[in-house]
């Protein structure tokens, strides 16, 4: 039976990610295992509290299994959360003891998963620019990686603003998201989380 999994996200950005993801899983699952799954973007922020609890609980009346995906840098101050790890813990607390309920955070923001693929960025911005030196997971609140991704497109030959729906698709066109989840471990979590529930092999 195909698994259903509601994936809550902060926004487009992250629902954008969903192409690139079902490559991923039709890779490595066999026939009739990939997930349907449904992202949910909340307006640019996850919900808290109760309201992510009664979201939580609403979902799974049609779904076998709900993740939450937070930025850990989410939008402007006061951040909801300083590191992943608390993200996931205050997650779990809101929504309560569950063994269909995965809590995963991108830290800082959605955008770290895309550092990887810095050619490609380099590409699509006209950009000769060098990678950040830290990992893509490190790169932190004072210079999170979607204001980085916008100095570059910005600074770029092509001249042009940074479009976190459109950039975001196109830099992960093709891409091997095996890369990306070598190099953040967020990521890797949130890919292993999806193949276990779908009954495949964790990276």
């Amino acid at each position: 039976m195909t698994v259903r999994i509601a994936v809550i996200v902060e926004g487009a950005t992250e629902a954008g990610f969903k192409p690139a993801l079902l490559r991923f899983l039709e890779g490595r699952l066999r026939s009739g295992q990939t997930p349907r799954l449904r992202f949910i973007p909340s307006d640019g922020r996850i919900p808290k509290g109760e309201a992510l609890k009664r979201d939580v609980s609403l979902l799974l009346k049609r779904h076998d299994a709900v993740i939450a995906l937070t930025d850990v840098y989410a939008g402007p101050p006061p951040h909801d959360f300083q590191t992943a790890a608390e993200a996931k813990m205050k997650m779990h607390g809101w929504v309560g003891a569950g063994p269909r309920f995965f809590p995963h955070a991108a830290q800082h923001d959605f955008e770290a998963w895309l550092l990887p693929y810095w050619p490609r960025i380099q590409r699509l911005a006209g950009s000769d620019r060098k990678p950040p030196p830290a990992a893509p997971e490190t790169v932190n609140h004072e210079r999170p990686p979607a204001r980085l991704l916008a100095e570059i497109f910005r600074t770029g030959r092509n001249k042009r603003s940074y479009s976190k729906v459109r950039d975001g698709k196109e830099i992960l066109k093709d891409q091997d998201l095996t890369v990306a989840a070598a190099a953040c471990p967020e990521l890797k979590a949130f890919l292993n989380t999806i193949l276990s529930l779908s009954g495949g092999e964790p990276l």
